[in-house]
């Protein structure tokens, strides 16, 4: 964790919910105070069919828990620190219903689309990298961009989480046109991009979306939303410092949710 600008949000980070991750979200809240902050956004992985990806994310059940788990954390550190309650939310074909039912649920700040699964295969699971050796990295990125075109379109998300995910065992995307397409309809949609430095601590070690991809996004002006994807308390914040200065040195504006309404950086700022 890094001292940082005290206007920044940490707007991706998850809680033991989600069944992968460590520490109570008042602690996730203490260490984006003790690192600078200016607030944070809870976005565990929502709940989803029973059939789909269940070790890796809070039950339907476990819905109203996490709700109070966050806005009792918002009332402990009202006039320290701005907490927001969101989800990641999985871009899947044939689940938008679903999703759609539980976005309406409840009041939240952010919502994250993220695809996690090519067909059946979780391709950023450790478990099965093994997968990679199988597929034509050329198609696999075409099929993914066109998973995460759909997750665009779809009007339920409020940004794209980590862009270019698939890089994330070193596999990088051999063309890059696919993801070009992509960000003019992210653009023309009014959508943001989470920019996310939790990358930096995967083996492909570099935050997503890639530099390329990045100055391709400010061009566009997509504006970026930091996340770490803290699993840990201790990752909150992680090397938000370079990630500004990378954003700015690219010519992007950093953004947040609160309320579903983006605010820029240079808004947040008096």
């Amino acid at each position: 964790m890094d001292m940082t600008a005290p206007h920044l949000f940490d707007s991706h980070m998850h809680t033991p919910l989600c069944g992968h991750a460590t520490g109570h979200p008042r602690e996730y809240a203490q260490a984006a105070l003790d690192a600078g902050l200016a607030g944070i956004v809870f976005t565990d992985h929502i709940p989803m069919p029973a059939w789909y990806d269940a070790p890796w994310r809070m039950r339907l059940d476990q819905l109203a828990e996490y709700v109070d788990m966050v806005q009792e954390t918002r009332a402990q550190f009202a006039g320290r620190l701005t907490v927001g309650m969101g989800l990641e939310a999985d871009f899947h074909p044939g689940t938008e219903r679903f999703v759609e039912e539980v976005l309406a649920a409840h009041d939240w700040d952010y919502v994250i689309g993220s695809v996690h699964y090519i067909g059946a295969w979780g391709f950023d699971n450790p478990e099965f990298v093994d997968e990679y050796q199988r597929r034509d990295l050329g198609s696999l990125y075409r099929h993914y961009y066109a998973l995460i075109e759909g997750a665009a379109c779809s009007g339920l998300f409020d940004s794209i989480g980590h862009l270019d995910l698939p890089k994330k065992f070193g596999h990088r995307d051999p063309d890059g046109a696919a993801a070009l397409r992509v960000l003019d309809t992210i653009a023309a949609l009014g959508l943001s991009l989470d920019y996310n430095t939790a990358g930096e601590r995967k083996p492909v070690q570099e935050a997503y979306p890639s530099p390329g991809l990045l100055a391709a996004a400010a061009e566009r002006g997509i504006p970026l939303v930091l996340g770490s994807d803290a699993h840990r308390p201790q990752e909150v914040g992680y090397q938000f410092g370079a990630a500004a200065q990378r954003i700015g040195e690219a010519g992007g504006t950093i953004a947040h949710y609160l309320n579903r309404v983006r605010t820029t950086d240079e808004e947040a700022q008096p």
